[in-house]
């Protein structure tokens, strides 16, 4: 508890600095190029259509899923699916990223993780205002649903942050984490059933496994809004393995901040 009071402690004494850093990220991360911003955009766009063709094009098993076509069920899992990468490796690799806040300033260390976090959930605002317009534009207008859509992002946000703090931590400690968390980033794409719809899978056990993968429970979460219409409160196993999941993070990014915290600037 002492762990959790000085992060959080850390967290509203430099509240400002976090979103001062966070709009300094974004800009870091899309200056020198010539489009800018709009490669918030263009990236996404390209590599849903990407999946689309292969999928609906190539390989033609692109159906249309509860009467919604293909495309828009593909959009709503893989949007959300963007922050979720961009936190799994670059919120790995966070503290790494900025160390001079660590080996060169007073910064509290457990605040790099949330600015990045703030920083790629800005861009995904941004995504889902889009998605909302494609939606609309294709005759899918938003319904009583969409109440439910902050309480996805907040989950999201919630454990990738505390995710993040986690992992940085380790791979401030060690390159060899960052890489593996790296290369495992595509199996947990494929594995997360980002493009394949997870309520297909006949076995129990397995369905069972796979929702306690908060990329799975998030992504079906956000089709729930758009595709299936489903309240988030009809599936309270699936809200017990997440929140379960979360406490375990959380608890795992406390120790791993106890343990390693006085050892870091040295590492670095």
């Amino acid at each position: 508890m002492k762990t959790i009071k000085e992060i959080l402690g850390a967290h509203i004494s430099w509240r400002k600095q976090i979103f001062k850093l966070a709009k300094a990220d974004i800009i870091k991360t899309y200056s020198g190029a010539a489009l800018g911003w709009a490669w918030a955009l263009i990236k996404p766009t390209i590599t849903i259509f990407v999946y689309w063709f292969a999928f609906s094009i190539g390989l033609r098993v692109g159906r249309d899923v509860n009467g919604i076509p293909y495309a828009l069920w593909l959009i709503a899992g893989v949007i959300p699916w963007f922050y979720m990468s961009d936190m799994i490796t670059q919120g790995a690799g966070a503290i790494r990223r900025y160390k001079f806040l660590v080996t060169k300033l007073k910064f509290p260390v457990a605040t790099i993780p949330t600015f990045v976090s703030i920083s790629k959930f800005a861009v995904h605002l941004c995504l889902m205002l889009l998605v909302i317009i494609i939606y609309a534009v294709c005759g899918y207008f938003p319904d009583i649903y969409i109440i439910q859509l902050p309480f996805y992002m907040l989950c999201m946000f919630l454990f990738f942050t505390a995710w993040a703090l986690f992992s940085s931590m380790l791979s401030a400690m060690s390159k060899d984490f960052l890489n593996l968390i790296k290369s495992l980033t595509t199996a947990l794409f494929w594995l997360s059933g980002i493009m394949w719809d997870v309520s297909r899978i006949g076995n129990g056990l397995l369905h069972t496994v796979l929702m306690f993968n908060p990329i799975t429970y998030v992504a079906s979460g956000f089709r729930n809004v758009f595709v299936y219409k489903t309240w988030f409160f009809q599936e309270p196993e699936h809200l017990l393995y997440f929140c379960i999941v979360l406490a375990v993070m959380m608890i795992l990014a406390a120790w791993s901040y106890k343990k390693l915290i006085k050892e870091i600037p040295d590492v670095l």
